[in-house]
C-alpha cells in the first residue's frame, strides 16, 4: 500500500497513520524526519538540501523530492508506506508523478474548520513532562495540573485559534487543490472525520479494504 495521507491541520492525520502502518507494517514517512535522515546519512541530495537549510532558504521541490525518492527505495518500504505532509503543493505533486513515484490511494480526512478550531484550541500540554489534555474531551483531575507529574497545563503558541485559523487559511490554499488533482487520477478516497477516534478509524479501514 502505497498512500498519502491529506487533512487540514487537527484533522487527526497522524492516529490514523499509525493505526494503518501497524496493520501493514509500513513505515510512516514525513518531510522533517525525511530532512533529518538526509542530513544524518550525508547523501547527495541530503547535502544540496543541507546548504538551503543553512541559509535559512526553503529547500526546492525537486531536492526535496529527490529525498524522499531516495527514502522510498530503502528496504523498509517494500511493502508500502505513507507520505504524511508531503505533498503539499500541486506542483509537488506533479513533481512527484514525474520522478516515478508510484502512488496507490490519496486518503483525505474531512473535519470541518469549526470543528478544528475547537480541538486545537482546547488542547492543554503539560510543561513539564509534555502529557496532552483537553478542556472538553480530556479534561485533568484538577484544573490546570497534570495528573502524572503535577505540572502546570498550557496552551501551546500553535494551538491558540487566531493561529489555528491562519494554518487552515494555508491549507485550503495550497494543499486542499490537491484533492482536485487525485480525484481526476481515480486515486482519491474521501473519509469523514467523526467525533469519537475509534469511529474515523473503522471507518478509514473500511476505505482501505480494496488496497490490502
Amino acid at each position: 500500500m502505497k498512500l498519502i495521507l491529506l487533512g487540514a491541520p487537527g484533522a487527526g492525520k497522524g492516529t490514523q497513520a499509525e493505526v494503518i502502518c501497524q496493520k501493514n507494517n509500513i513505515p510512516t514517512i514525513s518531510t522533517g524526519n525525511i530532512l533529518r535522515e538526509a542530513l544524518k546519512s550525508g547523501t547527495e541530495m541530503g547535502l544540496k538540501a543541507k546548504t538551503y537549510m543553512e541559509s535559512g532558504k526553503l529547500v526546492p521541490d525537486e531536492i526535496l523530492i529527490g529525498i524522499i525518492k531516495d527514502r522510498l527505495s530503502q528496504d523498509d518500504c517494500k511493502n508500502g508506506f505513507i507520505l504524511d505532509g508531503f505533498p503539499r503543493t500541486i506542483p509537488q505533486a506533479e513533481a512527484l508523478d514525474t520522478m516515478g513515484v508510484e502512488i496507490d490511494a490519496v486518503l483525505d480526512i474531512e473535519v470541518a474548520d469549526e470543528d478544528i478550531v475547537t480541538r486545537m484550541s482546547g488542547r492543554r500540554v503539560c510543561e513539564k513532562c509534555g502529557s496532552s489534555y483537553h478542556v472538553l474531551y480530556k479534561q485533568p483531575s484538577v484544573e490546570g495540573k497534570c495528573d502524572i507529574c503535577g505540572g502546570t497545563l498550557v496552551q501551546r503558541k500553535d494551538d491558540h485559534p487566531d493561529t489555528v485559523k491562519e494554518r487552515l487559511e494555508v491549507y485550503h490554499t495550497q494543499t486542499e487543490p490537491l484533492k482536485e488533482f487525485y480525484s481526476k487520477q481515480g486515486k482519491l478516497l474521501v473519509v469523514h472525520g467523526q467525533e469519537k477516534v475509534e469511529d474515523t478509524i473503522r471507518l478509514v479501514l473500511e476505505a482501505l479494504e480494496d488496497l490490502t
